[in-house]
């Protein structure tokens, strides 16, 4: 009796990696589409708008945070004339993460694909 339970007990823990193997999927080949949901061009329209926006208010940013730097200097002011810094280098890497967001989701996805 005790002889047949540790035999199964030893049945149970051991894995057959071959059968295993066989039972998991062994290629899965997706790739998005562009017609599988309605609305998709809808919501491209609407994300290239927003990057429009985007550019704009960085351009508005990069604009009045240089207005701002060019008075705190001309007025003895270092902070106002740091923080007008700081806004223009903001301003320009807003720009920079609006302008490249399609190339940087392109580049990440095909690294995740490569993997």
């Amino acid at each position: 009796m005790e002889q047949d339970r540790t035999r199964q007990e030893a049945t149970v823990l051991t894995l057959n990696p071959t059968r295993l193997a066989t039972r998991l999927p062994a290629n899965v080949d997706i790739d998005p589409n562009s017609n599988g949901l309605p609305g998709i061009r809808q919501l491209s329209s609407i994300v290239g708008a927003s990057m429009t926006v985007g550019l704009i208010l960085a351009v508005l940013a990069v604009v009045i945070s240089a207005i701002v730097w060019a008075l705190g200097a001309n007025s003895s002011n270092p902070h106002m004339a740091g923080r007008g810094k700081l806004g223009v280098l903001v301003g320009l890497g807003a720009a920079i993460v609006t302008g490249a967001s399609v190339a940087l989701v392109n580049f990440f996805w095909n690294v995740g694909q490569a993997v």
